[in-house]
């Protein structure tokens, strides 16, 4: 017979698949809010830990919120609800919600953030972008293999169709009919990394890509670029880690169900074309 989690539990399973460990020093992973004891039956996961997945939780009941950004990533002095972070905060409380998120150590992870990314476009053979020291296996971003090589158009095109849709959309840069064979990707801010994607591919997928890093990037003949929405980056993560803390759970006797936010919290709302 099968027990109820704890968060203690949920926990426990999350961080044995992503360990603070590997988090950059940086970076705020972990349980934000809750009660250590308290059962959890029903886990959301989320990209951000903004008030609408908030009430999406509330209204299935959820007992524990499991995001990919922190709510708090820097020092505070205070929690008070006078701003979105500490509304989010009273009401998690009020309502016997507890919040953690896993952030940098799903970046760098097995099975991560850039893995997921790299599934949903059907890149395959995955290495690590940028491996972490002392470990060739870990590190932010992957590369990989297209099971076939296409044009860097048809590439744009395939990830516009593999993503969630948002007022961001797709932007595409570099010569369109070059032939992609190997592709870089990274979820979420990703143009630190455009020199190594350069350097191990024909293409680039990330999110967040600036003017000048990106045209510096290709006058100097750099790797053709798809610039996606932060959130639909590392939104496909969510259906991995929550099957991952399902099946974890089981094995160990336990019990949790499982559900992915369809809340897109990606900031735009509106994309307009140029009218002249």
């Amino acid at each position: 017979m099968s027990t109820p989690s704890t968060v203690t539990d949920v926990v426990a399973f999350i961080e044995s698949r992503y360990p603070t460990r590997i988090a950059a020093e940086w970076d705020t992973n972990g349980l934000t809010c809750g009660d250590p004891s308290q059962p959890v039956e029903t886990v959301l996961f989320a990209v951000d830990p903004v008030m609408t997945v908030v009430d999406e939780a509330i209204a299935m009941d959820a007992d524990m919120i499991i995001t990919h950004h922190p709510l708090l990533l820097r020092g505070v002095h205070s929690v008070a609800a006078t701003d979105h972070k500490g509304k989010v905060v009273h009401e998690l409380i009020r309502r016997g919600i507890a919040l953690m998120n896993v952030h940098t150590s799903a970046d760098h992870g097995m099975r991560g953030v850039s893995d997921a990314l790299a599934a949903a476009l059907g890149i395959h053979d995955l290495r690590p972008l940028v491996p972490l020291a002392g470990d060739s296996g870990l590190g932010t971003g992957r590369v990989g293999e297209l099971t076939r090589p296409i044009p860097l158009r048809r590439l744009g095109e395939q990830v516009a169709a593999a993503l969630p849709p948002t007022h961001h959309g797709v932007r595409v840069a570099g010569d369109l009919d070059r032939v992609v064979r190997t592709v870089a990707v990274c979820g979420g801010s990703g143009d630190a990394y455009l020199a190594d994607a350069a350097r191990l591919a024909d293409a680039y997928v990330t999110a967040d890509l600036r003017h000048h890093r990106a045209q510096d990037h290709l006058m100097d003949g750099g790797c053709g670029l798809i610039d996606v929405s932060h959130w639909a980056s590392e939104w496909p993560w969510l259906a991995a880690a929550a099957e991952a803390l399902r099946a974890d759970a089981t094995q160990r006797g336990s019990t949790v169900e499982v559900h992915v936010s369809t809340i897109p919290t990606d900031p735009w709302s509106l994309h307009l074309g140029s009218t002249r």
